[in-house]
This record gives C-alpha cells, sequence and structure tokens, in this order.
C-alpha cells in the first residue's frame, strides 16, 4: 500500500514537471518575436491620406450585348423608305434640314469618298448588320462620305436587286445619315449609294 501511494506521489510530481516545461516553452514562444524585434514604438503620424486603388475596369460584356441588341433593332426590315426618298432618276435622300444642294454635291462628287462597305453575295440579315456594323465604325473614325455597294441584282432571280430597296430603307432609319444619293457611273451607279454622315 505505502509503495503504490509512493508511485502515486512520483506520477504527480512527474506531471507537475512535465506541465511546467509545457507552460515555459509556451510563454517563451509568445515572447519569441518580442524577444527577436527587441523594444518597438508606434511610428509618428506622417499625414499622409491612403487612397484606395481603383478596381480594374470590368469587361462590358453587357455593353457589348446591347449594342448587339441595338444593332439588331435600329434598322427594320419593316420600314418602307418610298415615301422618303426623292422620286428622280437618282432615288436621293436628305433628312429634313439638309439643302438640296448637299444632295447635288454628293451626286457631282464634291465629297471625297473616305471608305467603302461592298454587300455583293450577303444573305439579307448578314447584310444589315454589315452595314450597320460599318457605318457604327465610320462615324466613330470621324467619317463623312462613305459608298455602299448594294449590287444592280443581275444574278438575282428576275434580274431585280433585293438588296438595292433594302440598303436605302436602313439607311434612312439611321440618324447618322444625313443623305444618299446613288453613286456616279464610275463609282457603281445603280448598284451603289454614296452616304454622308453626320460629322462626329
Amino acid at each position: 500500500m505505502r509503495k503504490h501511494l509512493a508511485d502515486e506521489e512520483n506520477r504527480r510530481a512527474q506531471a507537475a514537471i512535465v506541465r511546467e516545461a509545457a507552460q515555459r516553452k509556451s510563454d517563451a514562444d509568445k515572447n519569441l518575436f518580442q524577444r527577436a524585434a527587441g523594444q518597438v514604438q508606434r511610428m509618428p503620424s506622417h499625414g499622409r491620406v491612403h487612397h484606395v486603388p481603383d478596381p480594374p475596369a470590368p469587361i462590358p460584356a453587357q455593353r457589348q450585348l446591347d449594342d448587339q441588341r441595338v444593332m439588331h433593332e435600329s434598322i427594320s426590315d419593316e420600314f418602307d423608305a418610298s415615301t422618303l426618298l426623292e422620286v428622280d432618276d437618282a432615288m436621293s435622300f436628305r433628312r429634313p434640314g439638309i439643302g438640296i444642294d448637299v444632295a447635288r454635291k454628293l451626286r457631282k462628287g464634291q465629297w471625297s469618298i473616305q471608305s467603302e462597305i461592298d454587300l455583293h453575295g450577303l444573305r439579307r440579315e448578314d447584310a444589315r448588320e454589315a452595314l450597320a456594323g460599318f457605318l457604327r465604325e465610320a462615324v466613330r473614325q470621324g467619317l463623312r462620305c462613305v459608298r455602299i455597294v448594294h449590287g444592280k441584282g443581275l444574278g438575282s432571280p428576275g434580274k431585280t436587286p433585293v438588296l438595292k430597296g433594302k440598303v436605302h430603307s436602313w439607311l434612312v432609319q439611321k440618324n447618322e445619315v444625313l443623305a444618299f444619293v446613288q453613286a456616279r457611273a464610275d463609282e457603281g451607279g445603280a448598284g451603289a449609294v454614296v452616304v454622308l454622315l453626320k460629322p462626329s
């Protein structure tokens, strides 16, 4: 019995020693940084303001989708432009407020053609999208006079120009188009139109 009590006392003493060593090690770990860095003091205020950096610009995915939707909706195949076209041999168009001399100068080639698009061989939907994109880019570049080749319809059934009327209709619906006339013979004649755009 005495031996048992002595062993128990021994175990308790050993456990106390182990606990004390563990506590010393824990305290030493806690104070390790303070011992390594030494005495520290708060730095005086420098008076500068820390600005949060601007976040990176997001990818304008929604704007791209909106642009595509607007492009699809901005020119309709259901619009009848014939009532807005001047009935003459060149089938010209002038937006209200644009003088007749503008169309005359376009017809005489007094405006320098800065760019052109050829819609030959495109299906109607593809031609409409290509035309809308071309006009949008021309306005962004600050172009004033462009040519649009729609063809004379010689390869179409019945030899009738499919895109000609559509192009006229689409152009009338675009606010950036101030006027257009049929191109001169050396610029495509009945197979093209010369378009005057608003200044950007």
